[in-house]
């Protein structure tokens, strides 16, 4: 009995069931599967069996399996400064985030509304997995580390440097890294704006759609400001008037955001954002 039991212990498992039976002494890294031991049970049958301690049973894991935990879903490939949004808590590549909120302040996962007018206020880096990542995938960090060199170098540009946590001092007198948020809204942004599309008349021309209808100005930002941004962003033509419209009010060129609050008070806000209407009608000189 006792025999059969040795046996069952010391014999390797089926080259089927495990990739590979006996890890190599050098580092994880130049697998490409993780190794998890399992040495409880084990130990279990040296105390009723008399075995000597022996080797440990490693068993590997294929890194494909570990892919949904450490693929971005924007662009399907590993992790690259693995970013995590705050409300959600699901990551992305930072590059990839950052372009998504281009366009949305959703999430691209769930769909949760991450920030009225800010989203990228609400990320935040995940150095944690980033290093998870790299030591996971052979030659990952250096690949990356390699084409940012050669990016900066080729167009003439300092190569910068990782920005590394602060520590800060705790209660116990042992300091620990605070990370920050990565994106820092500036103190003069101190409105936010969301434009609202009426409609165009007829024979304003073609137009692109406005992409982002919430903006962060500052208070000293006037309605020309605004025309010229819907303008820009909109790519009209010089036939094509911009009436820019709060509440009842038919705002002018030379108005101040900050002026049009006080003057109008809670009926210009909904949801701490500034509501301007606008809408594209023909200009007087091109009517001449």
């Amino acid at each position: 009995m006792n025999e059969e039991l040795c046996d069952s212990v010391s014999s390797p498992a089926p080259e089927t069931a495990l990739l590979n039976c006996t890890a190599p002494e050098t580092s994880h890294r130049s697998s490409p599967a993780l190794q998890l031991t399992r040495s409880s049970s084990i130990g279990d049958y040296e105390e009723s069996s008399g075995i000597d301690g022996g080797e440990e049973d490693e068993r590997m894991i294929n890194l494909s399996d570990l892919n949904p935990y450490i693929l971005c879903s924007i662009c399907k490939g590993y992790f690259i400064d693995a970013t995590t949004i705050t409300e959600c808590l699901h990551t992305f590549c930072k590059s990839c985030i950052v372009r998504h909120f281009y366009y949305t302040n959703r999430c691209p996962k769930c769909n949760i509304v991450v920030h009225q007018t800010q989203p990228l206020y609400n990320i935040r880096l995940d150095r944690q997995l980033q290093d998870i990542v790299y030591k996971l995938v052979e030659n990952l960090e250096e690949e990356e580390k390699k084409k940012m060199c050669d990016f900066y170098r080729q167009r003439g540009l300092e190569v910068p440097k990782p920005a590394a946590p602060q520590p800060i001092c705790t209660g116990r007198g042992r300091s620990r890294k605070l990370l920050g948020p990565v994106f820092r809204i500036p103190p003069e942004l101190d409105v936010s704006l969301l434009l609202e599309f009426m409609g165009a008349a007829e024979g304003t021309g073609s137009f692109k759609p406005l992409e982002k209808k919430f903006v962060r100005v500052s208070g000293d930002a006037t309605i020309g400001h605004v025309e010229k941004f819907l303008r820009r962003k909109m790519e009209l033509n010089t036939a094509c008037q911009v009436d820019i419209i709060c509440g009842d009010h038919l705002l002018e060129h030379y108005q101040t955001l900050r002026e049009i609050l006080a003057a109008l008070g809670d009926s210009a806000i909904q949801d701490g954002l500034l509501v301007l209407h606008f809408g594209l009608v023909l200009s007087q000189l091109s009517l001449l």
